[in-house]
């Protein structure tokens, strides 16, 4: 494909740099290795996905699965990540030693039959000595990979496990001897290897091995050079394409950091020709990437876990996904068309370099890698066979063209050395970047494993239930802001899976007791967490924005808030009130076929003009600039078309109907003035 105006190569090495390590922060900060290392553990990457696409389409016990997992994981980890920022790039004896130590538990868990479980509640010296082990190597790896927070809250859990018996009511809890907590954490189902570890080795690794194929044969270029070449001449055709081109993008990557980047090397010099300052067009760039985290087909990694949680498949999530999704965007689009008339954006074409049929004609085959996914599971294929065969359609699309190909042409004619082809090739390098791709993410699953195992040993979800409601007066209204500002605050410290992970076990009872179907619940939870991404120390892509942009991290992510804000109220929506589901699509495909279509049209038109109204109350701009008292009818209006009712639906529909009657009357005032 040809190369895009304004590509990375733009971009000064130092923020390259810092770009990286912003990426880094999110995926974790590994050693750069090069020589037989690199090669080792490029094939060991390799067959670590190999073993997931095998397990995706043969029959592997679960229990095998998931222990081999964990045990590759770690011994990836312990090989790719430092103890310490000054041993990064050099391969250490410890490390070494806990590699081997990670496979040494795998081999113990798998070689020691079919007793192994039946023992959990009474396990001899030696289970009890390589569970600690085991746990040791988890917590350092979660160190490694994801820092001191979330290292700090998984032991702060496992703490409150042993010492509970000595906390006040209603924390209180009979406590736990070492060897019970063990045996239940690594010789059961319940802890390590329990849900989030299950949907790892199975549906996260291999959409990130679906993902590192699309990147490898092209089709993340391919949707930007898409977006501007189809929303290029116009001034607000650069906010435009960067809307359209993380939707785009951000749908198969599912990371909210890398399509900030991406789209961001590419479109931050059109942003400050057309008028945009700094920090503004910063805050435009991570409000796109955020929305990759809950854009179909891939969302992010919790997203999947949200399909185990609740026992449904992930179509179904997929489909509840979809409006608040549309929604996402719709109040970031609102905001980029107020922008062009607030700012007085100046003309500025995007020169694309082709146009959108032409690049449809030659690269039309990414288009069916971005829906292939889907397709499969429309045809009755599970999450994880669709995820197999939409990898393999990647794979064979791709060479349709020699420039997107994942093996070379000179390689299949057998012009180029075998191996040394076959290494070089896209296909390697795809197979390994699915696997080290996931290191970060799948420890976070086993570290969650521990959280979620002590949750549901000492009873704590309904404890941290009871008190919530208790707070909050059984007021449904009040249980949901308490848990939005529960998961916000979770997620101000750990990342969006481990924020999700936690939140949907000691959180979600409280909305669900009140009477919040479970799927709307884990859908409130799964989207505050991501929105949580917004605020700092963890607000990684906003930073990556402002490093982008030259402007200033924290005024970025203000910036950001005030693009993302007109959807943070959508949650509410599908929550207060048992018609709001319909926003949901009713949670599944059953539900949906025998669904009033009228009521889901309804709750949406009244969501679309509750976002609407926000955008224009919150840019102080709808058709013109805001009177205050026009800012405020607006903003109360759209909080009032965020409650499911026909009382405050009619209250927003006349709050806002009396703005733009107000506005157009203005509007043609001050035309025939200019005219007279």
């Amino acid at each position: 494909m040809s190369n895009t105006p304004g590509t990375a190569s733009d971009i000064d090495q130092a923020t390259q740099a810092q770009l990286e390590s912003f990426i880094k922060q999110e995926e974790g900060d590994s050693n750069d290795y090069r020589g037989i290392l690199a090669v080792f553990i490029t094939l060991v990457a390799v067959g670590m996905s190999l073993l997931h696409l095998y397990a995706a389409y043969a029959i592997v016990p679960t229990q095998v699965l998931r222990t081999m997992h964990v045990g590759i994981v770690l011994f990836l980890v312990y090989l790719s990540f430092p103890i310490a920022g000054r041993f990064k790039n050099r391969l250490m004896w410890w490390d070494c030693i806990f590699a081997c130590a990670s496979l040494g538990i795998v081999y113990y868990v798998l070689s020691s039959g079919d007793d192994f479980m039946d023992r959990n509640t009474m396990p001899n010296q030696i289970d009890i000595a390589v569970g600690l082990a085991l746990i040791f190597l988890i917590l350092e790896a979660l160190r490694r990979t994801n820092g001191l927070i979330l290292l700090a809250v998984t032991v702060s859990f496992l703490a409150y496990a042993l010492f509970g018996n000595y906390l006040p009511a209603p924390w209180t809890h009979k406590g736990y001897e070492i060897a019970r907590l063990v045996g239940y954490m690594y010789m059961t189902l319940e802890g390590i290897f329990s849900t989030a570890v299950d949907v790892s080795s199975t549906l996260i690794i291999l959409f990130t091995i679906f993902g590192a194929f699309l990147q490898f044969t092209g089709a993340g270029k391919f949707f930007i050079d898409f977006s501007f070449a189809a929303m290029g001449g116009k001034s607000s055709g650069v906010g435009r394409t960067i809307v359209m081109s993380s939707f785009l993008l951000g749908g198969p990557s599912g990371s909210g950091v890398a399509t900030t980047v991406t789209v961001g090397s590419v479109a931050s010099s059109m942003l400050s020709k057309i008028g945009y300052d700094k920090n503004a067009a910063g805050g435009l760039l991570a409000a796109g990437g955020l929305g990759a985290i809950i854009s179909p087909p891939v969302l992010g990694a919790a997203a999947f876990l949200i399909a185990d949680f609740l026992k449904i498949s992930y179509l179904d999530v997929l489909l509840m996904a979809t409006i608040p999704t549309i929604l996402f965007y719709l109040g970031l689009f609102v905001m980029v068309e107020i922008d062009v008339r607030k700012y007085a954006l100046h003309e500025q074409t995007i020169e694309a370099v082709d146009t959108a049929w032409n690049l449809t004609k030659k690269y039309w085959y990414h288009f069916f890698s971005l829906v292939s996914i889907v397709v499969f599971m429309l045809f009755g294929f599970s999450p994880i066979m669709s995820v197999f065969w939409a990898t393999v359609t990647s794979a064979l699309t791709s060479m349709v063209r020699s420039d997107t190909s994942i093996l070379s042409r000179d390689w299949l004619r057998g012009r180029e050395p075998f191996f040394k082809g076959l290494y070089s090739s896209n296909l390697v390098k795809a197979l390994a970047s699915g696997s080290t791709g996931v290191l970060s993410i799948a420890v976070t699953c086993a570290g969650a494993g521990l959280i979620v195992g002590t949750v549901t040993l000492t009873g704590l979800g309904l404890k941290f239930s009871s008190i919530v409601i208790q707070y909050a007066g059984g007021s449904l209204l009040l249980t949901t802001i308490f848990t939005a500002l529960i998961v916000w605050i979770v997620g101000l410290a750990v990342p969006v899976t481990a924020s999700y992970i936690i939140c949907a076990v000691i959180a979600a009872p409280a909305m669900i007791q009140l009477g919040v179907p479970a799927f709307a619940a884990h859908m409130f939870i799964f989207y505050y967490a991501v929105l949580s991404e917004v605020s700092p120390p963890t607000a990684l892509s906003p930073f990556a924005a402002a490093a982008i942009c030259k402007g200033d991290p924290y005024k970025t992510t203000l910036q950001t808030w005030k693009y993302v804000a007109p959807a943070i109220l959508v949650p509410f929506m599908f929550v207060l009130d048992q018609s709001g589901v319909s926003l949901l699509l009713m949670g599944s495909t059953k539900a949906l076929a025998s669904a009033n279509w009228m009521d889901i049209a309804l709750a949406f038109s009244t969501a679309v003009v509750g976002v609407i109204a926000l955008a224009g109350g919150l840019q102080n701009w709808f058709i013109l600039k805001d009177h205050w008292l026009e800012r405020w009818i607006l903003i109360i209006s759209g909080v009032a078309l965020a409650y499911p009712s026909g009382y405050s639906d009619v209250i927003g529909l006349s709050g806002f109907g009396l703005v733009v009657f107000s506005q157009l009357i203005r509007q043609k005032s001050q035309k025939s003035q200019l005219i007279s």
